[in-house]
């Protein structure tokens, strides 16, 4: 079932995402050679609790950290702890918080330095822009289906492919909510699109093949074919003229 949300729900739901969009921006600074993964989620947990929020990641099905940490061939999904980030390292922090029972999800992609080559710097550049091309998409009247497609559309366009088996979501109360957001698939299909639906939208893209595995911890995703994957994300709502980006600090779509 599919709960549109008020315009009073939507100001709660952006309280939630300024602590996720506020607490990424200092974990992406923090994401610096000889730090630990372990260290990056300390900081996730203390910053989001200090405003008043509670990492909703922490417990879910069993998930045991605040943030999940993946570093370059790693999709998704990856559990915190003693590795050291390098020079070059890709890591994706995927964050989420509950504040007054509704919950902000979001995640970006960031290079420990400089992009160790221009495949890897192109990868970070598509991954976002295909982020904000799908929200773009997210018209009302639209199809959900065109998003999907905005989003697969542009990453192909540029010779990297969209991972297929994790898909983006709606949000609410809930962090995983219906209807589910593939990043894939052809226009024109699935429900409409109407004022009041939340959705995190989120592009999984990998330089080499979409096939992915997961490892033997139960969590991380890594692609089978060892290349690196990039993953950005935003809350969005679906207003009578368009989508708001309620994870962005000044919750406007770039140009």
């Amino acid at each position: 079932m599919i709960e549109l949300k008020s315009q009073r729900d939507k100001e709660k739901m952006r309280l939630a995402g300024q602590v996720v969009a506020e607490v990424l921006q200092i974990l992406k600074t923090a994401a610096v050679a000889g730090v630990t993964t372990r260290d990056l989620d300390a900081i996730a947990d203390e910053e989001i609790r200090k405003r008043g929020a509670l990492p909703i990641f922490k417990g879910y099905h069993g998930y045991p950290a605040s943030v999940c940490i993946s570093v370059n061939h790693e999709v998704v999904h990856g559990i915190p702890g003693s590795r050291r980030l390098k020079p070059h390292d890709l890591v994706s922090l995927d964050l989420g918080a509950i504040l007054d029972s509704f919950v902000g999800d979001a995640a970006l992609s960031t290079f420990v330095g400089e992009a160790p080559d221009e495949t890897a710097a192109l990868l970070l550049k598509v991954t976002e822009e295909a982020l904000y091309e799908g929200i773009k998409a997210a018209q009302p009247g639209a199809h959900l289906g065109d998003i999907s497609h905005a989003v697969q559309s542009h990453v192909e366009k540029h010779g990297f492919s969209v991972v297929r088996d994790y898909v983006g979501h709606g949000i609410g109360h809930q962090m995983h909510e219906d209807p589910q957001v593939p990043n894939y698939g052809p226009a024109g299909r699935g429900i409409l699109l109407k004022p009041g639906l939340a959705l995190a939208i989120e592009p999984m893209v990998n330089v080499g093949s979409y096939d992915v595995d997961v490892l033997d911890d139960g969590w991380t995703v890594v692609t089978r074919d060892g290349s690196l994957s990039a993953h950005f994300e935003h809350t969005i709502f679906i207003n009578p003229d368009g989508p708001e980006i309620l994870t962005r600090i000044d919750g406007k779509i770039p140009v």
